[in-house]
C-alpha cells in the first residue's frame, strides 16, 4: 500500500504542473478563473465515487481496475498529442531540491498551505467519508451513498472555477473568508442530523460548494502571491498540504464516532472550530493586498 500510494502520489504532481501550466497561458487578471477551471479535475473523485461500486458491481474488481489503467493511458496520450506549452514558458532549469527549500522559506508557501489543507483537505475527507457517514447515518446502500458522495463532489468541482472568477475580480481574501464561514455554518448544521434525503442533500452541496469555492480563491491568492519564478514549488507545497489535510479528519471521524447514539458530533464540531481557527487567522493574519516583491524580500 506504501509503494501504491508513491506512485499514486507522483501522479498527483499533476496538479503542482498544471498551476504554473495554466498561469503561463493567461494573464494575471484571468488566472483565478484559469486555474479555477483546470482544478475541475476534482471532479475525478465524483466520478469514482459513482462509478466504481457499479463498475465492481458489474464488472468485478480486477476488471474495474484495467478500466482505469486504460483509462489513465488514454488521457496520457491525448496530453502528448494535444498539449503544449505557453510562449511564455521559459524552462527553470535549476536543481529541484534548491527550489523546494527557496519555496520552503517563503511565508505564502505556509500561509496558504494551512488555507488549503482546510478546504481542500475537508472536500478530500468528505469525498473519501461521506459514503461511510450516509450509510451509517441515513441507512443507504453503498451505491446510494456513492452517487450522494459524487453529488457533493460534483457541487465542489464546479464551485472551484467560481471561487477563482470571483477571486479575479474581488481581493481572494473575501472570497477565502466566506468559504471559511459558510463552511463554518453548513457543518455545525450537519450536527443536528438533517433527514433525508432533500434537506440532507442540501446540507452537504451547500457545504460542498463553500469548500469549492475555497480551493479556488485560494490557488488564485497563491497565484497572484507567490514569486513568478516559485509558483510551481509553491503550488506543489501547497498541493501536498491540501492532500494531507484530507487524511486526517476520516481518522477523527471514525475514532469519535458515537455508536450508543449514531452520531458524529464531536468530528463535526472539530471541523467547525477548524474553520473556525483558520476563518480568524485568515481575518487577522492575512493582507487583502500583499504584493509580491514583499514576500521575495522577506525570504531573502
Amino acid at each position: 500500500m506504501l509503494v501504491c500510494g508513491f506512485f499514486l502520489g507522483i501522479a498527483g504532481t499533476v496538479f503542482a504542473v498544471g498551476i504554473p501550466f495554466a498561469n503561463n497561458w493567461y494573464e494575471a487578471s484571468r488566472r483565478g478563473f484559469a486555474t479555477g477551471v483546470f482544478g475541475m479535475g476534482m471532479v475525478g473523485t465524483a466520478l469514482s465515487a459513482f462509478f466504481t461500486p457499479r463498475f465492481v458491481r458489474w464488472f468485478g474488481l480486477f476488471s474495474t481496475h484495467v478500466i482505469v489503467a486504460v483509462a489513465l493511458a488514454l488521457t496520457a496520450v491525448a496530453c502528448a498529442l494535444v498539449m503544449r506549452n505557453s510562449p511564455s514558458f521559459t524552462p527553470n532549469t535549476g536543481p529541484v531540491v534548491p527550489k523546494l527549500i527557496a519555496a520552503a522559506k517563503l511565508p505564502v508557501t505556509w500561509e496558504m498551505s494551512f488555507l488549503y489543507a482546510v478546504v481542500f483537505g475537508g472536500f478530500v475527507a468528505f469525498s473519501n467519508y461521506l459514503p461511510t457517514y450516509i450509510k451509517t447515518i441515513y441507512g443507504f446502500s453503498a451505491v446510494d451513498a456513492g452517487a450522494r458522495t459524487a453529488g457533493f463532489a460534483l457541487a465542489a468541482v464546479l464551485a472551484r472555477p467560481i471561487g477563482g472568477a470571483l477571486a479575479d475580480r474581488i481581493a481572494p481574501k473575501y472570497v477565502v473568508l466566506t468559504s471559511f464561514a459558510g463552511t463554518s455554518v453548513m457543518a455545525l448544521v450537519a450536527v443536528v442530523q438533517p433527514p433525508p434525503d432533500v434537506w440532507s442533500a442540501a446540507t452537504f452541496i451547500t457545504l460542498a460548494i463553500f469548500l469549492g469555492v475555497g480551493t479556488g480563491g485560494v490557488f488564485a491568492w497563491v497565484a497572484r502571491r507567490a514569486p513568478a519564478q516559485s509558483v510551481g514549488a509553491v503550488t506543489g507545497i501547497v498541493a501536498a498540504a491540501g492532500g494531507l489535510g484530507g487524511y486526517f479528519p476520516p481518522l477523527v471521524m471514525g475514532a469519535t464516532y458515537d455508536s450508543v447514539d449514531n452520531d458524529y458530533t464531536i468530528g463535526l464540531l472539530l471541523l467547525v472550530a477548524t474553520a473556525l481557527i483558520a476563518l480568524g487567522y485568515t481575518a487577522l493574519r492575512l493582507h487583502a493586498h500583499e504584493p509580491v516583491a514583499q514576500q521575495t524580500k522577506d525570504s531573502t
